[in-house]
């Protein structure tokens, strides 16, 4: 199992990080902008489908290119499967992706109601520890810091949720919508 996990540990970290990232911007732009909850679990969803397949076409491809390449210069070693790149990029993209939304998600599911703060800050908490979870396991894998990894990923994470959080409150009070 740790050596599958390895072989696709570049995948893994794209794929999981980047959902996180995209589908909390759009928590986070549609937060910022006041958006109702169920606005934001459509576009969280929408986002987290179309880029997903995106991204895991965008890695089949990459990666069929590559082996492509390497077997019309005849060379010996080639990328074997490219289809499990593009499905664990998915994977990761989806399942750590969805964390954003699972605040949102459970709220309607059940009909808490809960107010927009605090799901807003609930989904920041869970995507914060999904960041940190992915840094962990970064590290563990390439025997680094795991706290380095992990405060790495949640720093880089963190200004990503902030910028898209600040453009959805600029963009709400420059049209009104606030």
């Amino acid at each position: 199992m740790r050596e599958r996990i390895e072989r696709h540990l570049g995948q893994l970290v794209y794929g999981a990080i980047d959902g996180t990232v995209t589908t909390f911007a759009v928590v986070a732009a549609a937060a910022g902008a006041q958006l109702n909850p169920l606005v934001i679990i459509v576009l969280g969803l929408a986002n987290l489908v179309a880029d997903g397949f995106s991204m895991g076409a965008s890695a089949y491809l990459s990666a069929k290119s590559e082996r492509d390449l390497e077997q019309s210069h005849g060379e010996g070693e080639y990328q074997k499967s490219p289809i499990s790149k593009g499905t664990v990029t998915f994977a990761a993209f989806v399942v750590a992706g969805f964390v954003p939304l699972l605040a949102y998600v459970v709220d309607g599911i059940l009909g808490l109601r809960m107010d927009k703060a605090t799901l807003f800050s609930i989904s920041c908490f869970l995507t914060g520890a999904t960041f940190m979870g992915i840094g962990i396991l970064k590290g563990q894998l390439t025997k680094t810091s795991p706290l380095k990894a992990a405060l790495e990923t949640l720093l880089l994470g963190g200004i990503a949720a902030g910028l898209a959080y600040l453009l959805g409150d600029v963009l709400a009070g420059a049209l009104g919508a606030k």
